[in-house]
């Protein structure tokens, strides 16, 4: 079966509307391909993105929401009103198909937010930064529709800390997650991209860096079941 064509995996080479395609097409049964090829850890990432966005009587704007998993996680912990936006059309139907309260799903793109300057307690991001074609685009974004003071958490892949760990997780990513994805997912050529473009994401010190270019400050970055994920947190600099 033929396939449409997928963005480049490269940082800097892809193309929005592939993007939003392929985000399209995996979108009935992303929940699931999502749970089995993380062994049921995306559940806790997506409640620690959550946590570290403190949101406690927060408006928050979760960017590349897909299906709101982590906007009713920021629900649960407090937030007076969540904005869940997405470039997929299909990941924002599927999320509100589910009627969850408090979140307002809206179609966007990260590096043009429809949003007016400081509308924002805290934006967090999860795994959707490497699937930007100018993450440092978005992240100027981020800050400029955060109040000052505001938090931004980036949760996103990362290269695990220990050696021999990080070369079994590259050949789980390379190997074994495309096949795994075959049978559990509506397209799993993705599923290559998506392992591609992991490898290809900078290291932890570069996307700090980012960060802090773009106007935030005390950037920390936290590492998660061994590294497979880092959560990066910082504040919109007044």
């Amino acid at each position: 079966m033929a396939h449409t064509a997928l963005p480049d995996p490269g940082r800097d080479a892809k193309d929005a509307a592939l993007v939003q395609a392929m985000f399209d097409r995996v979108a009935p049964r992303y929940d699931l391909a999502n749970a089995l090829l993380s062994f049921g850890q995306d559940a806790h990432w997506r409640r620690v993105t959550a946590a570290a966005a403190r949101p406690a009587g927060a408006v928050v704007l979760d960017v590349a929401s897909g299906p709101g998993n982590v906007a009713i996680a920021l629900i649960a912990r407090g937030a007076r009103r969540v904005v869940a936006l997405d470039l997929s059309l299909n990941m924002l139907l599927e999320g509100a198909r589910r009627d969850y309260p408090d979140v307002a799903f809206v179609h966007g793109d990260a590096q043009r937010l429809p949003f007016p300057d400081g509308s924002f307690d805290a934006v967090t991001i999860s795994f959707g930064l490497r699937n930007v074609p100018d993450p440092r685009v978005a992240l100027e974004e981020f800050a400029r529709v955060l109040r000052p003071g505001g938090r931004v958490v980036i949760a996103e892949f990362a290269a695990p800390t220990w050696p021999p760990f990080r070369t079994l997780y590259t050949e789980y990513l390379m190997r074994a997650l495309p096949e795994v994805a075959r049978v559990v997912s509506s397209d799993a050529p993705a599923y290559r991209y998506l392992a591609d473009s992991i490898r290809a994401w900078p290291d932890r010190a570069t996307v700090a860096s980012w960060l802090e270019r773009a106007g935030f400050g005390e950037v920390r970055v936290k590492d998660l079941s061994g590294g497979v994920v880092a959560v990066h947190r910082g504040f919109r600099r007044a």
